[in-house]
């Protein structure tokens, strides 16, 4: 799960550690508060697929709000289970509601949600939260967490990060079946992934790291020049785990580290451990382009391979960044200490942060 603080302040990611139930910290195991859930805020601009809904005309129906983010992995984990929810339990009764909160300048537009939600299949409500009116109503921190309301209007359990999705389904049969006690439920989903099973191991790995000078973490010795071009030298003896090393002319800006001219020499490294790496990426004038992939000083090789990689005729892994989101880059087979390159011909690269995964089952 992502954590959002205020700008200025380290952001906290604990993408890597599994599920996180808010009310366990507070000594709830998982039940709810009952507190009034506080009213949708947004007009008719701020809604996808759907026209205006508010919690005071669902009264009567159970409603399940999943605070989430286009480009967050641990979001983007969780969705194959709502997606299914929806499936299942909507003619029972049950309501989803995606509140979108945007981490990034790109993730506040409607199109660029708009074109996530078409992608990724996502059939019910969406909320554009970009003011954070909804987010700040329900006093939430984190991405993705969920607030199960029912019938009466009242949050009665609510679940932070990935995992529990059996706990979670269990409770939203809970209050399906307290509008309808006959209903026909079916059993719990089975795990769609095989790490979120029983038994999976979850490894320690290097915390999320942005590439912005607002919130990033460059190792590069010159230090983050300011929204101007600026020569960069990585240092491959020097460098630490978690830190974004920089070759090359890039601009850094407040989000995002942006390459500067059109060269095969420049590069961003980082040394990490993990199992999976994602990287939040866009084109800063919406033609598409490749992004190569080094590992440990040689291609990515096919079996360490992301979803999103590809190969070239020379055997070459590249990612083609065709839209402003989250790329799946590597999956390698063993945990480790490893170091990642990428590098672009493009001077509309823009890099805004590598997430890190690392559960698998033994």
């Amino acid at each position: 799960m992502k954590r959002y603080v205020p700008l200025g302040v380290a952001v906290l990611c604990l993408g890597g550690l599994g599920a996180l139930n808010y009310n366990q910290l507070r000594g709830g195991g998982g039940q709810g508060s009952s507190v009034r859930a506080p009213e949708f805020v947004g007009g008719a601009p701020d809604w996808i697929n759907t026209t205006p809904l508010t919690l005071r005309s669902l009264r009567g129906r159970p409603v399940l709000v999943d605070f989430w983010e286009y480009t967050c992995v641990n979001c983007l984990r969780t969705l194959p289970y709502i997606a299914e929810w929806n499936r299942r339990y909507a003619g029972l009764g049950l309501v989803i509601v995606g509140i979108h909160t945007p981490e990034f300048g790109f993730s506040a537009d409607r199109a660029n949600v708009e074109a996530a939600v078409k992608r990724l299949g996502i059939r019910y409500p969406v909320l554009l939260d970009n003011q954070r009116k909804n987010w700040s109503a329900y006093a939430n921190s984190f991405w993705p967490h969920h607030y199960l309301i029912d019938a009466a209007g009242r949050i009665v359990y609510d679940h932070i990060g990935e995992g529990g999705y059996g706990e979670t389904e269990q409770a939203v049969q809970g209050v399906l079946r307290e509008i309808n006690p006959s209903a026909k439920l079916p059993p719990l989903m089975a795990p769609v992934r095989p790490e979120d099973a029983p038994g999976a191991v979850c490894y320690p790995v290097t915390p999320e790291l942005y590439a912005g000078y607002e919130r990033g973490g460059l190792g590069s010795p010159e230090g983050y020049t300011r929204d101007t071009p600026a020569m960069y030298t990585d240092l491959p003896s020097g460098r630490e785990d978690g830190l974004l090393y920089a070759h090359g002319l890039w601009r850094a800006e407040r989000e995002a580290m942006v390459h500067a001219r059109i060269s095969a020499d420049d590069y961003l490294a980082i040394r990490y451990h993990a199992l999976g790496v994602n990287a939040v990426m866009r084109s800063t004038d919406g033609r598409p382009l490749r992004v190569y992939l080094r590992q440990d000083q040689a291609p990515l090789s096919r079996e360490d391979a992301g979803d999103d990689v590809r190969f070239d005729g020379e055997g070459r892994a590249y990612v083609t960044v065709d839209a402003p989101r989250m790329y799946s880059l590597v999956k390698n087979r063993k945990f480790g200490y490893r170091v990642l390159q990428l590098s672009s011909v493009s001077d509309t690269l823009a890099l805004y942060a590598f997430t890190f995964t690392s559960c698998t089952m033994q």
